[in-house]
């Protein structure tokens, strides 16, 4: 007869280390980098994560970083594959789970726009419909992909007039799981960590992109 003790209690041993507890630097003005929690070999493995983008040669001044997560989105902490939510959030304490997003999503844009000062004095708008992060069940079991997705847009800082239409963006990052995600997590490359480089690249690509319109298009013509 199969003895079944020792797999059980090596799935216990997973599930009990699901969570996480980082800190995320926050703020809106005045971007600076993000200050990542120290883990052996951690800084080279966030290098290898986050293959950025070339930073955009921007046509405008990114002078405040808003985020916005409605409180109508929707928040589980169902131990589920796939909550049926617009948020799902697992890598800090469990808590306002809002406040939690607006703090990742604000550290994120801080060090996407860093650098960014020269052109139009410009407030970047982040307005959240989804941030869907991995269950303890989903991450050590199956993996999948962590879905980032939110309206984007550019205000003239000094006079709030809106320079274009939200722009929807949707970021859906590969998120390991099982064995692989447990060796990540021991080189220090945690849901945060991952979500965080994700959504630096996708920022700046996005910003690229608007750069090169707004080269193409007179900024007043866009208002």
């Amino acid at each position: 007869m199969m003895n079944f003790r020792p797999i059980l209690v090596t799935a216990l041993a997973v599930m009990l280390g699901a969570c996480t507890t980082e800190t995320t630097s926050r703020g809106l003005s005045d971007p600076a980098p993000l200050a990542l929690p120290a883990a052996p070999g951690q800084a080279a493995a966030v290098q290898q994560a986050q293959t950025a983008a070339p930073r955009a040669e921007a046509a405008f001044a990114i002078r405040a970083v808003e985020v916005d997560v409605p409180r109508s989105l929707r928040v589980s902490e169902a131990n589920l594959y796939m909550p049926v939510a617009d948020i799902v959030w697992r890598g800090d304490p469990r808590g306002d789970r809002y406040q939690q997003v607006e703090a990742i999503m604000t550290a994120a844009a801080r060090e996407a726009t860093q650098g960014m000062r020269k052109g139009t004095p410009v407030v970047l708008h982040l307005k959240m419909r989804r941030f869907h992060a991995l269950t303890e069940k989903a991450r050590y079991v199956t993996g999948g992909n962590y879905a980032v997705h939110f309206d984007l847009s550019l205000r003239d800082a000094r006079t709030g007039v809106e320079l274009m239409p939200p722009r929807s963006v949707n970021l859906d990052i590969q998120a390991s799981g099982g064995q692989k995600a447990i060796e990540e997590e021991a080189r220090g490359l945690t849901q945060k960590v991952m979500i965080n480089a994700g959504v630096v690249k996708g920022l700046r690509d996005q910003l690229a992109i608007l750069a090169r319109e707004l080269g193409a298009k007179p900024v007043a013509a866009l208002r």
